[in-house]
């Protein structure tokens, strides 16, 4: 398969572009992800041509207080029309990526928790986002963002992944050619995905979808994307993963023996107890599939919605 385009921070890279003229490698996303991203690496102070090494800079309100900052810790010389002018010059180009892992803690890359000083240097908030980081999420809301120090957390790492091979799909299609057979198709492959990560959500796409000519194909796709990249942000219960898994039970059941329907109904529920990851159920259903296929669940991307070697349900 082809790697995905993904966006990363130079610096978790290995690449010495911090302002300490070092870097902070992320071996996983190196080491593993790599494997199936295409990493474009980053970095929006080296780029604005801030120097490496250069004095560390925080975010720091205005006079005004109507505006935040980027500004040299000692002297408080302004960093930000320098930085500013790199984003306006970069975002353009970034459209075809899939998902960005951002480096967190940093003011330009730092996607939350990002402190704002005062004047006088006291801390008056610690939610802002770095400069870059908020002008990304603005200009392409739908792509997946993460700090690469949330991908340690197996619940939000897989969240991640899932999000990247989800929107490289739709991107995909539409690359192909948006027609109304092929939204459905999406739709189709996606929709235990969909119904695991919000209920809600997911009942709102189906009638969305139910009259294509209600208005013009590239509005409801628009708004189709939107709901479901919103619905896919939201991490899977335990609760919500056996709904599912029982959907899909329901489709193998008849194939199965007495013995292997117990077998199955019971490490559902040994996950919902948490003694066992999804991994376990997961892959029994997709020897009952195997062994006595059903069409319609081998369009499901639910049963395998990125690559088995990345592990990740061995960890939720």
């Amino acid at each position: 398969m082809s790697r995905i385009a993904v966006g990363i921070s130079a610096c978790l890279t290995g690449r010495e572009v911090r302002h300490d003229g070092g870097h902070k490698h992320s071996r996983y996303c190196t080491g593993v992800l790599a494997r199936y991203f295409d990493f474009r690496p980053l970095c929006p102070e080296a780029g604005a041509g801030l120097g490496t090494p250069r004095p560390a800079m925080h975010l720091r309100l205005d006079d005004g207080g109507d505006q935040v900052r980027l500004v040299t810790v000692r002297g408080g010389e302004d960093r930000t029309d320098a930085l500013q002018d790199w984003v306006a010059r970069t975002l353009p180009g970034l459209g075809s990526l899939r998902g960005f892992v951002l480096t967190g803690k940093s003011p330009s890359c730092g996607l939350e928790r990002i402190r704002v000083h005062g004047e006088d240097g006291r801390v008056l908030r610690r939610d802002a986002s770095g400069l870059f980081a908020a002008a990304l999420r603005s200009a392409y809301p739908l792509m997946p963002l993460e700090e690469e120090g949330r991908l340690n957390d197996d619940g939000l790492r897989e969240n991640f992944v899932e999000r990247v091979f989800f929107l490289d799909d739709w991107m995909e299609m539409n690359e192909r050619g948006l027609t109304p057979g092929a939204l459905i198709a999406f739709h189709t492959r996606h929709k235990f995905q969909l119904l695991a990560h919000c209920q809600k959500r997911y009942r709102q796409l189906g009638p969305l979808l139910s009259d294509l000519r209600a208005a013009p194909l590239e509005h409801i796709a628009r708004e189709y994307i939107s709901t479901a990249m919103a619905a896919m942000e939201r991490r899977v219960s335990r609760g919500a993963h056996v709904n599912a898994m029982q959907h899909l039970a329901g489709y193998v059941r008849e194939g199965l023996e007495i013995s292997e329907r117990r077998m199955l109904d019971e490490q559902i529920q040994a996950y919902l107890r948490g003694e066992i990851p999804l991994v376990v159920p997961m892959t029994l259903l997709r020897q009952a599939q195997r062994r006595r296929p059903v069409a319609y669940l081998d369009r499901q991307d639910y049963l395998r919605p990125y690559p088995d070697e990345l592990g990740l349900r061995n960890g939720v």
